[in-house]
């Protein structure tokens, strides 16, 4: 892991830390003040075939889930993204600020944070096309982008605003269909639901049937035969590599899919899921966070079958 000098005390962290002080010395003597808790998993994502998990710890397996294998780990884990085009590169987004990159599947991780501001990483995903361009959402901040696979970034676009005030990005899936606009979607989850933007951020747009000319031509997106839950918060996307039509969304209500790229979703499974990941060329194996245990599909969702992470 890559040594870096400490940063420069921002006028927010001045106060989260004094708060963090004045809550300390109001224990009583004796009393030490308890760690945050982190998840067992929050994240999940595939390595080629192999599964990756995180949360507190980071694992992987190498057999479909039938063994595991603890990883060192930068700090807990928010999110992880991949990339089919770079087996054994793992982007992960840190609780305590920042992004880690692993170019051996996990094993050893160097920090990639130069220019993100502060803040919890919620998100982190690779464009489809572009192995090397990376995203991340900073909690209370927006999008930010890297095209060099996390050496240096800088600003993409502000939260988008939904409901009469603007929501932080909770995760990112980066889908291969065109916009209409010469590239392809970036599509978010917020505590208030679905959006995307096109990857030359003009601007955020509900999801609805045609490209983002389309949208700009007819305003208000016209209803959906069959949407997310409005205002239910969208946990976890993922996108299919293989057919990019083909998502699925972690909500509280459960697993969710759509084959026609997020227009028309059906529900695949009852719980309270918080994150999924799709197979990079099989885009009907499927694994998600359901009630706080990893369960995966071979089936596009239609059964589920739980895993042991010991």
């Amino acid at each position: 892991m890559s040594r870096k000098s400490l940063p420069a005390l921002s006028r927010r962290m001045f106060l989260v830390l004094s708060g963090i002080a004045a809550a300390a010395l109001a224990l009583p003597h004796g009393v030490l003040a308890a760690e945050p808790e982190y998840p067992a998993v929050s994240a999940v994502a595939f390595d080629g075939d192999s599964l990756l998990a995180g949360g507190a710890n980071l694992v992987r397996s190498d057999d479909g889930g039938q063994s595991w294998t603890e990883l060192s780990t930068p700090g807990p884990i928010q999110a992880l993204a991949t990339h089919s085009e770079r087996p054994g590169r793992v982007l992960a987004g840190l609780a305590s600020g920042g992004v880690a990159l692993s170019e051996d599947g996990g094993r050893t991780w160097e920090i990639r944070s130069d220019g993100l501001p502060e803040g919890e990483v919620d998100a982190v995903a690779v464009a489809s096309g572009q192995p090397d361009m990376v995203y991340a959402t900073v909690r209370d901040d927006g999008l930010w982008k890297s095209e060099d696979a996390g050496q240096s970034w800088s600003f993409a676009m502000d939260r988008p605003w939904l409901e009469e005030t603007e929501r932080d990005l909770l995760t990112l899936a980066s889908v291969d269909l065109e916009t209409g606009m010469g590239g392809i979607w970036i599509y978010a989850g917020t505590e208030a639901g679905l959006t995307r933007v096109p990857d030359c951020f003009c601007r955020w747009q509900d999801v609805q049937p045609g490209n983002a000319m389309d949208a700009l031509v007819a305003g208000d997106a016209p209803p959906s035969e069959a949407p997310l839950p409005a205002g239910e918060a969208v946990r976890g996307l993922a996108s299919a590599p293989s057919a990019p039509d083909t998502l699925y969304s972690a909500l509280p209500s459960g697993i969710w899919t759509s084959r026609d790229g997020g227009v028309v979703w059906l529900h695949l499974m009852d719980g309270s899921a918080s994150a999924v990941a799709v197979h990079p060329s099989d885009p009907m194996q499927v694994v998600a966070v359901l009630d706080g245990s990893l369960q995966i599909s071979r089936d596009g969702g239609a059964t589920w079958a739980a895993l042991a992470v010991e």
